[in-house]
């Protein structure tokens, strides 16, 4: 446990490494996505959970009733970006495409896979990327020795188009990716509060999971 305390890093890194792990065998076994997708969502919620006292300095303070509705209106506009530039702006061809009803024909299956998929997307996710891309890494950036001691928010021109190119190269849409981790970022810089980027990024990622189950776009997902 005392080697786990001395590397501030870890309840970072390691959710969001787990994720991406769990993730890249898909792309061969597209027949596994649905499972992978359920044990990936199961142990990196369960990792978080683990490391939650980690995490208390991130989440300390609240949102205003005005910084909320900003988060919200943030993480809708993600959304619009997201789709409605579909087939203008580059992507990496999506070699897997899922569709929950490849699980057959049992209502059950599919239900509990959408419904997990949901979860997964709208709060183990953003919560995952958000203390990844810019709690830990927006702040390692400035201060590689001792990112805990750099407030949250802090900006240099290097931590912000870094992390947001970054993510953009995370996600197979890279242009929306992109465009993506430059709002969220401004977001994080003008509240210097984790919890408003993390709940715009639960209603960008909430939002698209409803568009895409009632659309049928899964090539979303």
């Amino acid at each position: 446990m005392k080697k786990i305390l001395k590397k501030p890093w870890l309840p970072y890194v390691a959710p969001f490494v787990l994720f991406l792990l769990l993730t890249e065998p898909g792309r061969f076994f597209p027949a596994a996505v649905p499972y992978l997708y359920i044990v990936k969502t199961f142990l990196v919620g369960t990792l978080i959970w683990f490391w939650r006292h980690s995490y208390a300095a991130d989440f300390s303070g609240g949102l205003t009733f005005p910084e909320l509705l900003t988060a919200i209106g943030c993480g809708l506009l993600v959304l619009v970006l997201w789709i409605v530039p579909e087939g203008y702006l580059f992507q990496l061809e999506q070699k897997t495409l899922f569709t929950p009803h490849g699980l057959g024909e049992s209502q059950g299956a599919i239900i509990g896979w959408i419904s997990i998929r949901l979860l997964g997307a709208a709060l183990v996710v953003p919560i995952m990327e958000e203390l990844f891309w810019r709690s830990f890494l927006m702040r390692y950036l400035i201060d590689p020795d001792d990112f805990r001691s750099v407030p949250m928010g802090a900006f240099t021109w290097l931590s912000f188009t870094g992390v947001a190119i970054l993510f953009g190269l995370e996600h197979n849409r890279i242009a929306a990716g992109i465009v993506a981790g430059l709002l969220y970022g401004l977001l994080l810089i003008r509240q210097k509060n984790l919890q408003g980027v993390i709940r715009a990024h639960m209603v960008t990622n909430l939002g698209l999971g409803v568009y895409v189950v009632s659309t049928g776009s899964w090539w979303f997902w």
